[in-house]
């Protein structure tokens, strides 16, 4: 009856992650560090899973002689987000 929710997505940083991604398609590390309230270390953890499966997208190089993350959403994340979406709305619709 109940669809099984992807485990990835059920992380509430994950989540949090790719609820901000499907907004804005794209952000930056410190942008996304300051939104969540994640640490660094954590963030980074997240994201790097988020990538392997992947649902995002990272570019690191330089801006203003400082390292700096892109991140994107792909195609992929967004098709997964969408799916987890209308599985928690099965969740809550069961007549």
């Amino acid at each position: 009856m109940f669809k099984e929710l992807d485990p990835l997505l059920h992380s509430q940083l994950r989540l949090a992650i790719m609820s901000y991604l499907v907004a804005n398609q794209e952000s930056d590390f410190n942008e996304l560090k300051e939104v969540t309230e994640a640490s660094s270390g954590n963030l980074s953890v997240q994201l790097k899973k988020l990538e392997k499966a992947e649902y995002l997208e990272l570019r690191k190089g330089f801006r203003n002689n400082y390292q700096h993350t892109a991140i994107h959403i792909t195609q992929t994340g967004l098709d997964a987000f969408e799916a987890y979406v209308e599985a928690l709305k099965k969740y809550l619709h069961t007549d």
